[in-house]
């Protein structure tokens, strides 16, 4: 009598482990990543510029900066769900050529209506860039472990530009005209769209649903109107107009809930969300991003308008922290394999938290060695945290489902950058604006410009005699410092917020 083994039993795939040509497709998808993030700080270089040559009216202006983040937030699932229908890569190739001549177009507009016009384009185009990104790294990096190192050094990538923004807009505004913010893209993507069909396999979804126009509509007027209320909010404090657009996008926001819970193939499958590792990543991520560009937003203007600092010099200050970062990212990799992501999630927010600490101690009045060493502790802990977080919601999705997925990820970094500005940064106006001692004599312009903003009132310093001038920075300066403070002291609670929340939403969730 024989006996023989089973064959019936389903064999045991293992992933197959990228090699060069899959390093190398890394390498051409960060491109976008950097540019994208770059392009949300380096405008705010070239405005003084933009407004002279362009004499925009003071909405206009607005509208300027506004447009391109509104219309990109606005897309993102949609353009993402679109990456799974089409392909990512057919997505990624389109929005890089449409960005490229969009820009070029951006750079040499006459008037202030086609410049914002220019801008409402990029961020269609823009919002097919990042989730593509995110979403081929799935396709390209089946190893788990392969994929944690590529999410670690993708996400340094957009930390990257946020920090490298005011170096890179600096020296373009000091040797160039303004456009040259705009003509950046071209260089960027040129070697992205000759290389990325020799290096990138197309992915998708193989059962893709209908086109859900209702759902891409919905999802737009979901996001639009709550980023331009939350910046409104910031600007102008409490006031009809925003509270309304904030209602109008939250309605909106239900609306497209319920469509996609009703529909087979819904265009986001808002299941993903009931998954904890899932929506407890998107939130962390949401966090962090909030701790992140609220941090940039005042020591870039503590580092210039209180210290003194050139731009250049200001970003070079905060160039060991963004390596830091990227490191931080790496090294959290192999301690990924071994402990739960809440553990690690939580630890490497508990060392953002001592960065913000920092800070508060000194009550806003930092010195930039000061600053320096908070920014390293806040990019160790960040960089930890995104790497485990982004890793969670590409690994959580199903991989058909990799763009969506993606797409929640980065809406939850864009509308994190809207809330670290609006929310931390209309903290310190409104701190500086209460504490401010304006000197007698100002006209009234003065007054209002210098107990507005920092910026205004160094600007008006500049054209006032010297006891006056010293009289008003120092008053400025100390008010703006205190606001920092108090944003530091909130900054140390969202950050330990979302080390609890990593232990409790991620308790379940294995190494």
């Amino acid at each position: 009598m024989s006996t023989t083994a089973p064959t019936d039993l389903a064999p045991v795939t293992t992933p197959v482990r990228a090699g060069a040509r899959g390093w190398a497709a890394l390498v051409v998808l960060m491109l976008p990543v950097l540019l994208v993030s770059v392009d949300n700080t380096v405008l705010s270089f070239a405005l003084p510029a933009i407004s002279e040559a362009l004499q925009p009216s003071a909405t206009g202006m607005l509208w300027i900066v506004d447009v391109y983040p509104l219309v990109l937030a606005g897309l993102l699932v949609a353009m993402g769900s679109l990456g799974d229908r089409i392909g990512r890569r057919t997505v990624l190739l389109i929005g890089a050529t449409g960005f490229a001549g969009v820009s070029v177009a951006a750079a040499f507009a006459p008037t202030a209506e086609l410049l914002i016009a220019a801008r409402a384009v990029l961020g269609f185009f823009g919002a097919m860039l990042m989730p593509s990104t995110l979403s081929l790294l799935r396709s390209v990096f089946q190893d788990r472990d392969q994929r944690r190192v590529a999410i670690a050094i993708w996400a340094s990538g957009f930390a990257a530009g946020s920090a490298l923004g005011p170096i890179v807009g600096g020296l373009l505004i000091e040797h160039f005209w303004w456009g040259s913010v705009f003509l950046l893209a071209v260089p960027v993507l040129i070697p992205l769209l000759v290389l990325t069909p020799l290096l990138v396999r197309e992915s998708k979804d193989p059962a893709p649903g209908p086109v859900d126009v209702p759902s891409i509509l919905l999802s737009l007027v979901t996001m639009a109107p709550i980023v331009f209320g939350i910046k409104e909010l910031a600007v102008h404090g409490l006031a009809p107009l925003p509270v309304l657009a904030i209602l109008v996008g939250i309605a909106a926001g239900a609306v497209f809930v319920r469509r996609q819970l009703r529909r087979p193939v819904p265009m986001l499958d808002m299941r993903l969300f009931r998954r904890p590792a899932f929506s407890g990543a998107v939130v962390i991520n949401l966090l962090s991003v909030v701790s992140l560009v609220g941090f940039l937003f005042f020591v870039s203007q503590h580092l210039q308008l209180v210290l003194g600092m050139p731009p250049v010099q200001a970003g070079m200050v905060l160039l060991p922290g963004l390596a830091t970062m990227i490191v931080s990212g790496l090294l959290v990799v192999p301690v990924a394999r071994r402990l739960r992501p809440g553990l690690v999630i939580a630890a490497g927010l508990c060392v953002s938290a001592c960065g913000y600490l920092l800070i508060a101690l000194t009550g806003g009045d930092a010195s930039w060695g000061m600053l320096l060493a908070a920014f390293v502790l806040l990019g160790a802990g960040i960089g930890a945290a995104e790497t485990v977080s982004n890793e969670l919601i590409i690994s959580t999705a199903p991989a058909e489902k990799a763009g969506a997925a993606s797409a929640v990820s980065e809406t939850a970094y864009e509308l994190g950058a809207v809330l670290g500005t609006a929310t931390l940064g209309s903290i310190i106006i409104a701190s500086y604006r209460a504490a401010i001692e304006l000197p007698a004599g100002l006209a009234a312009g003065q007054a209002a410009a210098a107990g507005d903003t920092l910026g205004g009132a160094v600007k008006v310093a500049e054209a006032l005699p010297a006891g006056a001038a010293a009289e008003l920075l120092a008053s400025a300066r100390h008010a703006f410092d205190s606001g920092v403070g108090v944003t530091a002291s909130i900054g140390v609670g969202l950050m330990l917020t979302a080390a609890a929340l990593a232990l409790i939403a991620l308790r379940r969730v294995r190494a």
